[in-house]
C-alpha cells in the first residue's frame, strides 16, 4: 500500500495533469481515483487548496499576492468540479483569467520547492565502458558509454540526461509516469522501452521499442511510438520523427551501431562513445553523410577496419583515427 506521502504526491501530480487543457488520460485518472478512497481524500483536498488559492488571488488581482502558509496545487476557484468523491464521470474544468494564470505560477513554485529537495546523484562512463542499473522493481537503465546521467534517491521515476545516451525499459504506471529531462526539456513514458541520446549542440534523438513516449507535454507534445524516433539536430533546429526498426533500438547493447545517412562527425563520435577509441571527422567533411550497420567489437582490435565497413577513407594521426568519405 503507498504511504500517505506517495498518495499526496500523486494527488499533486493528477492536479497538475488534469488541469491541462491538452489532458485527455481521463480513463488512468479515474481508475486511480477508485483504486483506493484514499486516493479521493487525497485530491480533494489538493482541489481544497486550490480553490483556497484562487480565491486569495482574487482579492488580489493586482499584486497576485497570497498570504502566508496557503499552498496552491493548480484549479480556478469558480470551476472547481463536484467533489471526487461524488464524482460519477471524469473531472473537466474550464480554465479562465488571470487567476488561473497565478494558481499555475504557484504550481511551478511548488515543483521548484520539491525540486529543491531532491537528493541527486551522477553516474559517468567512459568511452567504451557501458553500465546497466536498475532503480526499482521493472525500471532499469542501460547507460552507453561516455554518458553522464543524474537520478533522484527519492524519486526513482526520476532521471536527468546531461549528454551521451541511455537505454530506460521502465515499468509504466499511469498515476507517476517516468520522467527524463533532457536539458529544460521533459520526456514522459506512455510504455516500457525506450531509448534518448543526447549530443553536442543540443542533438537529440528519442527512439521507442515499446510503448510510447510523450516529448515535451506541455509544448511540442509530440508522441512517439514503437518504430518510431524523434531527432533533432540542434537546439533551434526542426523536430523530425522518421520510422525506424523498434529491434534497432538499443542495439548498442549488442555491440551493433546503425547510421543512417549519419554527418561524419556524428559517426565519429558515437563511434568513439562506444569503442574507446579517437576517432576524428577529417576537416571539410561536414555534408558527408554515411549509412550502414557495424558490430564495434572487430574495431577494437582493427580500428581501421571501420573504412571498408562503411566505405569511408581512414587514416591514423598518432593515437585518433580520421574518417573522411572517400
Amino acid at each position: 500500500m503507498a504511504s500517505d506521502g506517495t498518495i499526496r504526491q500523486q494527488a499533486r501530480d493528477w492536479a497538475v495533469r488534469t488541469g491541462d487543457p491538452a489532458f485527455v488520460d481521463w480513463e488512468a485518472f479515474t481508475l486511480w481515483l477508485e483504486a483506493d478512497p484514499a486516493h479521493a481524500l487525497a485530491y480533494d483536498e489538493v482541489m481544497t487548496t486550490v480553490s483556497d488559492a484562487a480565491d486569495l488571488l482574487a482579492a488580489h488581482p493586482a499584486s497576485g499576492e497570497v498570504g502566508s502558509g496557503t499552498a496552491a496545487a493548480n484549479d480556478d476557484a469558480d470551476d472547481v468540479p463536484m467533489s471526487a468523491l461524488s464524482r460519477t464521470g471524469p473531472v473537466r474544468r474550464a480554465w479562465l483569467g488571470g487567476a488561473v494564470a497565478a494558481c499555475l505560477a504557484l504550481v511551478g513554485a511548488l515543483w521548484m520547492f520539491q525540486a529543491e529537495r531532491r537528493d541527486l546523484y551522477t553516474l559517468r562512463t567512459g568511452a567504451g565502458e557501458t553500465r546497466s542499473i536498475s532503480l526499482e522493481a521493472g525500471t532499469s537503465v542501460d547507460i552507453a558509454g561516455g554518458t553522464i546521467i543524474t537520478f533522484d534517491r527519492r524519486d526513482r521515476r526520476f532521471a536527468r540526461l546531461e549528454e551521451g545516451q541511455a537505454l530506460f525499459t521502465v515499468r509504466h504506471d499511469a498515476a507517476r509516469p517516468f520522467e527524463v529531462m533532457v536539458g529544460d526539456e521533459r520526456l514522459v513514458d506512455v510504455g516500457t522501452v525506450f531509448d534518448v541520446q543526447r549530443g553536442e549542440a543540443d542533438a537529440l534523438s528519442v527512439a521507442v521499442a515499446e510503448g510510447a513516449v510523450q516529448f515535451d507535454p506541455e509544448g511540442a507534445n509530440l508522441r512517439v511510438s514503437p518504430g518510431e524516433m524523434l531527432h533533432r539536430e540542434g537546439r533551434g533546429e526542426t523536430l523530425t520523427l522518421s520510422k525506424l526498426p523498434a529491434a534497432q533500438v538499443g542495439e548498442w547493447r549488442e555491440g551493433r551501431l546503425t547510421f543512417d545517412a549519419a554527418p561524419l562527425a556524428v559517426v565519429a563520435d558515437r563511434l568513439s562513445r562506444a569503442t574507446g577509441i579517437d576517432y576524428a571527422a577529417a576537416p571539410g567533411s561536414g555534408s558527408a553523410s554515411v549509412s550502414g550497420s557495424i558490430l564495434i567489437g572487430p574495431l577494437r582490435a582493427d580500428p581501421a577496419a571501420i573504412g571498408p565497413l562503411l566505405g569511408l577513407s581512414v587514416r591514423a594521426e598518432g593515437r585518433r583515427w580520421v574518417i573522411g568519405s572517400d
